[in-house]
């Protein structure tokens, strides 16, 4: 059985427990980006790998595989939600 929360230890799961997402289908269900941001919103020196590191979390994937392979498209994605007001950034 995969493991929901991997690559997430303990900070970052405090980090997203106070962006008020507690669970993995909360995570599944905002994504990493739109999650990145609530935690953002709270912590502002947060660093893009806790982006990479939720990604890997939905994927099954490390952190590390994910910024490697997956790293355009979550910038691109971020700069998108960002520009556009993500609702989840508040």
């Amino acid at each position: 059985m995969r493991n929901p929360w991997r690559n997430l230890g303990t900070t970052s799961r405090r980090w997203l427990a106070e962006a008020g997402i507690v669970e993995p289908g909360q995570l599944a269900e905002l994504g990493a980006v739109r999650a990145w941001l609530r935690v953002k919103a709270r912590q502002p020196a947060v660093s893009l790998n806790l982006l990479w590191a939720m990604q890997g979390a939905l994927c099954d994937l490390s952190w590390q595989q994910v910024a490697r392979e997956q790293r355009l498209s979550l910038l691109l994605a971020l700069e998108d939600a960002q520009k556009n007001g993500a609702p989840d950034a508040d």
